[in-house]
């Protein structure tokens, strides 16, 4: 008698995330910004916290990818790396959002391999045999498969990712439950109006490799404490006696005045509104009138992250975005080479014997400490899974 393969129609469950043999219960628990500690250092330097924290906190949370100007039509797609996965993004026949693990259900092989691209024509085609799929997942095409036994194509369609928008800019998410993306960003909306991010235009991407944790360099950005010290230049343009912190469920928000003498964004002839928020755990928008400035902050390892900047104005003029990028590059370049510079120091204090836990200004780390809290909870919840 002849026995069908056994093909799963679904993958299975996803194993919940080993703890690190030296998380303590005690690290875990939340305390009031007055009277907390800092989390641990070996929460960045130990390898197991990173292996932790790709399964706990940036798989399980929405990640940025990119903006929907950047797939107008059917076929287009983007790709990216997420938590060690590689996902496809692709806009379907009917101009909704798709997204699978960008991974052939024949043998492994990739769908695409470049970041961004179209499909011509519009299937997404293995590159190592040529399997062939529709947008919508499903598998077309199988070349010299025809003396196989007991092969249903339905059986072999992509595996698909949560996808969701947010005023244009789209994220996946590579587990299946979770809040949704438009509870995360509750009243983003209303606080950034009239500003809109949908009309927006991709203009470039810079990316730099850091050698450190990825949250080092979430904290660096989540306060204004350092920047008399490490940004003199930046204090010229924000008014610095005025910074403030605000904090949401999932996500946090600083803002500035702009000092009008040195302000390099003065060109907008706009009364400059500037927000920049924080979406856990690695996502920031850097938002000014016309502008848009996309970060996303990625794991590489225990010591190194990459941080990505995605560049986006509210004209596909060349010569407008041309003269635009070339300030806006000017002004950032400086910025992120001082941020690097003690990001780096910093991983490196962290290393040291000297060093296990700070404290927090009250005044002025409510940011770091609302993050830090954050992923606690993250870490608490894949423990009580790992328990259940």
């Amino acid at each position: 008698m002849m026995v069908r393969p056994i093909e799963p129609a679904t993958l299975p469950t996803v194993p919940s995330p080993t703890a690190p043999a030296s998380l303590s219960e005690q690290h875990l628990v939340d305390e009031p910004l007055e009277r907390a500690f800092t989390i641990p250092s070996r929460w960045y330097t130990d390898p197991a916290y990173h292996t932790f924290d790709q399964q706990s906190v940036i798989a399980s949370t929405w990640q940025y990818v990119g903006h929907l100007s950047q797939i107008p039509h059917p076929g287009d797609y983007i790709a990216a790396e997420i938590a060690g996965e590689d996902v496809v993004i692709v806009r379907a026949e009917d101009h909704s959002l798709k997204a699978f693990f960008n991974v052939c259900r024949h043998r492994g092989g990739p769908l695409v391999t470049q970041r961004c691209g179209s499909a011509s024509p519009r299937v997404l085609k293995c590159k190592y045999h040529g399997w062939t799929y529709r947008l919508d997942g499903s598998l077309r095409g199988v070349p010299r498969f025809d003396r196989s036994e007991l092969f249903d194509k339905k059986d072999f369609a992509l595996v698909p990712v949560s996808v969701e928008t947010f005023q244009g800019v789209i994220f996946v998410r590579l587990v299946p439950d979770g809040p949704s993306l438009q509870s995360v960003m509750n009243g983003v909306d209303e606080r950034i109006a009239p500003l809109s991010l949908h009309g927006l235009t991709f203009a470039k991407r810079v990316t730099y490799r850091i050698a450190c944790n990825w949250k080092v360099y979430v904290d660096n950005y989540l306060e204004g404490y350092h920047l008399p010290l490490v940004h003199p230049e930046l204090c010229k343009v924000l008014d610095y006696r005025a910074y403030k912190t605000e904090t949401a469920t999932y996500y946090s928000l600083q803002h500035s005045p702009l000092q009008s003498t040195e302000n390099p964004y003065h060109s907008s002839g706009d009364d400059v509104a500037a927000y920049y928020y924080f979406v856990y755990p690695n996502t920031m928008y850097n938002i000014v009138p016309g502008r848009l400035q996309m970060n996303s902050v990625i794991p590489i390892d225990a010591d190194t992250c990459e941080v990505i900047f995605d560049y986006f104005y509210d004209t596909d003029d060349p010569e407008a975005v041309a003269m635009r990028l070339k300030d806006d590059l000017t002004f950032s370049e400086q910025v992120q080479q001082e941020d690097i510079d003690i990001c780096e120091r910093v991983q490196r204090g962290l290393h040291s014997r000297a060093y296990d836990r700070g404290r927090f200004s009250v005044e002025m780390e409510a940011g770091v400490h609302h993050f830090q809290q954050l992923l606690k909870a993250s870490y608490r919840d894949a423990v009580s899974q790992k328990l259940g």
